[in-house]
Formats: C-alpha cells, sequence, structure tokens
C-alpha cells in the first residue's frame, strides 16, 4: 500500500510539485534551479544537500525561529535538476526527488518521493512517496539506500519510467490495432503481457515478459502460430491420427523483431510478414 503522507509534509512538496508541474513563470525567482550534467550528479553533490538540510534543522533548532514565515524560507531553496529528476531541499530533515516520466517526447505522470534521516551521519529512509505500489521500492530502498543513496534516487526513476514506457507501448498498440487483437493480458508493472492476433489463416499468440523491471524491451519472447482452415489441413495431413490437433509453430521473425523494436514498431512488423511467413512454414514453400 502507498505510504501515508503527514499533511504538512504534503502541503510542502505539493507546492514544490505544483510549480515544477505547471512551469510557473516564477519558478526561478522562488526556488532557483540548477541542471546538472551527468558528472556534477554525484555522491558528494548529494552530500552537500544532505548536509544543508541539516545544517539548516540545526540553525532552526537552536536559534528557536521555528516561526519563520513558510514563504520566506521556502525562497531560499535551491532545487538541482538532473535528467528526469528534480531533487529539491524541505523543511526539516527531508530531501524530496520529483520524477518526471515521458513516453515518445511526451510528458506522462509526476512521481514524487521523499527521503528523511535523524542526523547527517545516518541513513536515510523512504518518509512518503506517491510510487504505485507494485514496483518494489521497499525492496530497492533495503538494498541501495543504506550503501548508495544515489544510486537508489537514480534506480527509483528507471523504474519509472520504464514502467510508464511498457505501459504506454500497450495502449498504443490497442489504439491502433485494437480490432486485431483478440485477448490482451498484462500484469500490473507491465512485465508480463501476452496477446492474440487472430485471422483467417492462423491464430498468433504472443508472450512477453521482462524480468528487469527496468527494460523497456522484453527478454524472454514466444510467438507461436497455430494453423487454422487451409493451413490445419496441409500441416495436419502428415502426421495421421494425431494430426487432429494442430501443432503450432515459432515464428523467429516476430520473436527477433519484438525483442529489438518498441511494441507498436515490432506489432507492425509482425503483421506485415505474416502471411509469408505462415505459407513457408505450413506449405513448406514461398508465395506465390
Amino acid at each position: 500500500m502507498q505510504v501515508k503522507q503527514p499533511k504538512s509534509l504534503s502541503q510542502a512538496m505539493g507546492e514544490v510539485l505544483q510549480m515544477l508541474s505547471k512551469g510557473m513563470p516564477n519558478l526561478q525567482s522562488v526556488s532557483p534551479e540548477i541542471n546538472l550534467d551527468g558528472e556534477q550528479w554525484n555522491d558528494g553533490l548529494l552530500a552537500t544537500i544532505r548536509e544543508k538540510v541539516h545544517m539548516e534543522a540545526d540553525r532552526k533548532a537552536t536559534s528557536g525561529d521555528a516561526n519563520d514565515m513558510p514563504t520566506s524560507h521556502f525562497q531560499e531553496k535551491v532545487t538541482y535538476r538532473v535528467g528526469n529528476k528534480v531533487i529539491c531541499c524541505l523543511e526539516g530533515t527531508r530531501i524530496g526527488i520529483l520524477y518526471e516520466t515521458s513516453f515518445a517526447g511526451e510528458p506522462c505522470e509526476l512521481y514524487h518521493c521523499v527521503l528523511e534521516s535523524k542526523s547527517f551521519l545516518e541513513k536515510m529512509t523512504v518518509l512518503e512517496h506517491t510510487i504505485p505500489f507494485f514496483l518494489p521500492i521497499r525492496e530497492v530502498e533495503n538494498d541501495l539506500l543504506s550503501s548508495n543513496a544515489m544510486r537508489f534516487i537514480d534506480h527509483i526513476g528507471e523504474l519509472l519510467q520504464a514502467y510508464v514506457d511498457r505501459r504506454e507501448q500497450v495502449r498504443l498498440i490497442k489504439e491502433l490495432y485494437g480490432n486485431q487483437i483478440g485477448e490482451l493480458y498484462h500484469s500490473l508493472p507491465y512485465h508480463m503481457i501476452e496477446f492474440v492476433l487472430e485471422d483467417s489463416d492462423c491464430k498468433v499468440t504472443v508472450s512477453l515478459r521482462y524480468p528487469d523491471l527496468v527494460s523497456v524491451l522484453p527478454t524472454r519472447v514466444k510467438v507461436l502460430a497455430w494453423p487454422m482452415h487451409q493451413y490445419k489441413k496441409s500441416h495436419t495431413s502428415s502426421v495421421g491420427a494425431m494430426g487432429s490437433q494442430p501443432i503450432p509453430a515459432r515464428l523467429s521473425y516476430a520473436e527477433d523483431a519484438l525483442r529489438t523494436m518498441s511494441l507498436p514498431e515490432a506489432y507492425a512488423e509482425i503483421v506485415l510478414n505474416l502471411q509469408q511467413a505462415l505459407q513457408q512454414m505450413f506449405q513448406g514453400g514461398s508465395p506465390s
């Protein structure tokens, strides 16, 4: 289940999310944004950000100015952008990460994760997040956050983007080819996808598996063609009494396409060459 969000913290993070997502023109004046390249985003910078939030929390605790105006304090905040991530300092000893996702160049959902540590020397923990419950954030937290917080932040972004990419690929084939697909099943994280393509000559079953949840292309693919009508007759005539049950054939060209192309592109490739492949397999020759 999704972690519950403390009201005050959600309001602070929500303000950041709202401004970043809507691209407010006064964002720079309220929260200066520093764009980082790949090399600038490193463990040293993350340590600096953590040190800032702890120093500010200690300053407020010792000076007794916990009643500082939120707006004036927020104006001092700096956000750091690296790729599809925006990292910002929040009130207390909290760091917020905003993840932007996209598909085919178009923006999709925004997600966020808030990290907290009781002291600069202690490990950070996930305080709240909006990451879908079926993505393994707790497993990644246990594996990475205490030993490599930067890798944890990056890996969560990779998980989110890959999930959105797989989901949008399925949405697109349904939108483009929904009238040709007889059945379609997918798991919640879209790491298991199965669908059926039916035409007058055969039934094609497609099974895709993504064991690595940061993958946008499947690593285990099986495409079977089940002969029907004239193909069934020609395919079963030479196998005797057992021939009443058609034997499926693997479409290797289709499997290769699904391993190397996005799902909509691979689907188009499969349909384009399907008749030729069926004739070669089930009739033992080239199309006339």
